[in-house]
């Protein structure tokens, strides 16, 4: 049998461990086994190879899933991260936006791409970003900035006093940043005040969008904000494995660059 063969078994078999876990957090070897047709030996190796690439843990008998609860990038280092994506899906984005409607846009790298390509007319614009509020501004759009608590190393203003002005408007868009989506556990953040701002702003609106290239999903972080069907998902080609484990449980919108 070639390498080559060999390769795309491995990744076969990779997949259908990955499904596994999505469905338990915690799956035992033998199942493995039996669900790939593989020996011990094997599955023993792809969890050690899986476990490297820092998609799981192994226990004794199993492995169970790697939840990812690293903490928040910087502003910097998220601007740094699939560039081209976050502008493609910005401009999809902004598209979206008719006139004298009132947004609301979260705090992120992502929703920050939107602001040059807003064409709409008449617009009041909501923000917990003292970036995005810089840029809105230059921008000649109407800006509302929240008040409340600045989490320095988003410069995203989160607090109850955020919450409570939020809970005064009604939003015909909100345009949302995530950390993670996951079937099981939905949209989520690393930091619980920011979660709460989040929730409330999406309670608030009309339509929400979750914008996020393709490495968000299949990521789960700390705190919970929304379930998958409160949203729509603007997001990066997914590719065959996430596109098939998506589409079918959220309403997505692929977008090339």
């Amino acid at each position: 049998m070639s390498k080559e063969v060999m390769k795309m078994l491995t990744e076969e078999r990779f997949d259908v461990i990955r499904e596994l876990l999505t469905g338990d957090s915690i799956v035992k070897i033998q199942a493995i086994v039996e669900a790939t047709q593989a020996s011990e030996s094997t599955v023993r190796r792809d969890l050690s190879q899986l476990e490297e690439l820092g998609e799981l843990v192994r226990v004794h008998g199993g492995a169970k899933r790697q939840f990812s609860l690293e903490s928040e990038p910087s502003v910097p280092e998220k601007n740094l991260r699939f560039h081209d994506e976050k502008q493609s899906i910005g401009q999809y984005a902004a598209q979206l936006i008719q006139d004298n409607e009132f947004i609301y846009l979260d705090a992120g790298t992502t929703t920050l791409a939107m602001v040059p390509h807003i064409k709409a007319k008449g617009l009041t614009i909501v923000t917990n970003s003292l970036d995005l509020a810089g840029h809105l501004s230059e921008a000649s759009l109407n800006v509302i900035v929240l008040g409340g608590n600045l989490k320095n190393r988003t410069r995203a203003m989160i607090g109850s006093d955020a919450q409570k002005q939020l809970k005064q408007y009604r939003f015909s868009r909100a345009f949302m940043g995530t950390n993670g989506i996951d079937t099981k556990f939905g949209f989520t953040t690393p930091d619980s005040e920011e979660a709460h701002v989040k929730q409330t702003a999406t309670q608030q609106a009309n339509r929400v969008y979750v914008l996020a290239d393709a490495s968000k999903f299949d990521k789960v972080s700390f705190c919970q904000f929304m379930e998958l069907d409160e949203a729509v998902v603007i997001t990066s080609p997914l590719g065959d494995r996430l596109g098939d484990k998506y589409h079918g449980v959220l309403e997505i919108k692929e977008v090339d660059r």
